[in-house]
């Protein structure tokens, strides 16, 4: 497998908006330990880690979001490097050396997010970031490497952004 992206902030919070930076986390196959969610349907074991990208950060502070914080979107692992626009639920990745996700799905942009901007969640669209399930746990912190494994033939077609 190839590098092809780096965590640059691993994020957890009581539930809702914003989580908070923290120097490493445990992941199990419901998500980070100290992680919590308010709306029971924004956690379980499909939709286990949530994935943001540090390069959508910078568009959105473009566009006038307020937000340049990790854990600002909600998001657990915030990343660098990855191309979102070629990954399709089913392809895993692997963090360091041992946590092993699957992309499950792309992320819906929820309401809460109107706290930051009232454009949301449209201004989210194309650009969310995606859930994942955990196939195996382990340990993550900032600065580890991201490789990818693609999924298998007869996969999702590509996901494209809005």
């Amino acid at each position: 497998m190839n590098t092809c992206g780096t965590i640059i902030a691993v994020c957890t919070g009581s539930g809702g908006i914003p989580k908070a930076a923290v120097d490493e986390a445990k992941v199990t196959h419901l998500g980070l330990d100290g992680d919590r969610h308010t709306i029971p349907e924004h956690g379980g074991e499909n939709r286990a880690v949530c994935l943001f990208a540090w390069e959508d950060y910078q568009r959105l502070i473009k566009a006038g979001v307020p937000a340049n914080t990790p854990g600002a979107y909600g998001e657990n692992l915030l990343t660098q490097g990855l191309n979102y626009s070629a990954l399709r639920p089913g392809d895993r990745l692997l963090l360091g050396e041992s946590v092993e996700l699957e992309i499950w799905d792309v992320r819906e942009p929820c309401v809460t997010l109107q706290q930051l901007d009232p454009r949301f969640p449209d201004l989210l669209t194309g650009r969310s970031g995606f859930l994942c399930r955990v196939l195996e746990p382990g340990t993550v912190a900032p600065g580890q490497s991201i490789s990818l494994a693609p999924a298998g033939a007869g996969r999702a077609a590509p996901i494209t952004r809005g």
